[in-house]
């Protein structure tokens, strides 16, 4: 090993807890698997006997090692200065999530004018260090709730003086009110009603706030399934009611002479803020037209998030409401759907086929 400034016991050190800010200073070679990493890569660590370190991928390279797919070490952008910020700022929100930490502290905190890192943070991660910061402490509060804590320890313990955070911003993040959340929506009433389609039987699911959950089985007892497995400590009560509202505009989408617009339907979701982002800008895709995945990402400020995106809209819960099914690759090959791509393609045909020429929606 010839790194300078850096002992072999300090790189194995930095190694073995990820240490971000070595990353621009050396990489690791794994002699069993010959891949080398950056020293915060997320993979499982290799025995230290089986470890040899070099001060550059260039070296690494030399000695017949190639660059790991995951933390792409052989990637100079990804270790910019900018980028290095950006890290950095991520992880002084993480150590202080017991607090109010404003941009003025964060940007001080770093050295860093307060403006110039907003600007290049939200260029970076598509939000701003506050919002990172937010979603950091409603992430806490979601773990607390489901680990039994009491709703004000989880407030309390997420950086807020009172509840009323919670039951406010935190509740359209939740989908439900925090104490529901707690008790995995035990106790919630769900109506639902199922209807056969052309494309296998749809079933419909409702709070009092909203659609919460569209599934498409290829039979009635699949569809039911889904939605016990969605909801396995709800009251499910079944209400043909819903025929002729929620589940009704969805059949005649499906199968109705005219164009129909779900959007207006209310919902009842939960949603990180990522898939809140993606799913907004899934709704705003013109009936009858498609957008890709990459399309999707630069939308939302993230252009390097296309497998998050992709993600977000396999955790869909609302099929056609948010339509998901309207997102392809960049080939223009149809991608993946959560409800088998036969339907997919069904669906996007329909659009076409229903779509007015020369008119978008």
């Amino acid at each position: 090993m010839n790194i300078p400034g850096i002992t072999e016991p300090d790189a194995w050190h930095a190694v073995e807890n990820r240490d971000r800010h070595y990353d621009d200073k050396f990489v690791f070679g794994a002699i069993s698997t010959r891949i080398y990493c950056r020293p915060s890569c997320p993979s499982r660590r290799p025995r230290r006997d089986r470890v040899v370190f070099f001060p550059g991928p260039r070296e690494a390279e030399a000695s017949g090692f190639r660059a790991c797919r995951r933390c792409k070490p052989d990637d100079d952008a990804s270790v910019n200065p900018t980028n290095r910020l950006v890290q950095d700022a991520c992880s002084y929100l993480e150590s202080h999530q017991d607090g109010l930490v404003t941009l003025k502290m964060l940007g001080s905190a770093l050295a860093v004018s307060p403006f110039h890192l907003q600007r290049i943070f939200k260029r970076a991660l598509g939000m701003t260090p506050k919002q990172y910061s937010q979603k950091l402490q409603l992430s806490n509060a979601k773990f607390m709730l489901r680990d039994g804590q009491s709703v004000r320890r989880s407030t309390y313990s997420s950086g807020h003086s009172s509840t009323g955070w919670l039951y406010t911003e935190g509740r359209t993040k939740l989908g439900m009110r925090p104490g529901e959340y707690k008790s995995g929506g035990s106790g919630k009433l769900i109506r639902f009603a199922t209807a056969k389609s052309s494309l296998g039987w749809v079933l419909v699911g409702c709070t009092q706030d909203g659609v919460c959950t569209v599934n498409i089985g290829s039979s009635e007892k699949e569809s039911l399934g889904y939605l016990s497995l969605e909801f396995p400590k709800a009251v499910l009560v079944s209400d043909d009611g819903l025929l002729s509202t929620h589940l009704g505009s969805v059949l005649r989408y499906l199968d109705g002479p005219d164009k129909v617009d779900l959007s207006s339907l209310p919902l009842d979701i939960r949603a990180t803020s990522l898939q809140y982002r993606v799913w907004k800008e899934l709704q705003r895709i013109p009936y009858g037209t498609t957008a890709t995945y990459g399309e999707i990402a630069v939308k939302i400020g993230s252009p390097s998030a296309v497998r998050a995106v992709a993600n977000a809209c396999a955790a869909n819960p609302v099929a056609l409401i948010i339509p998901c099914h309207r997102v392809v690759r960049k080939d223009g090959s149809l991608g993946g759907y959560r409800w088998g791509l036969e339907r997919k393609k069904s669906l996007l045909q329909r659009e076409s086929e229903l779509k007015p020429v020369g008119q978008d929606a």
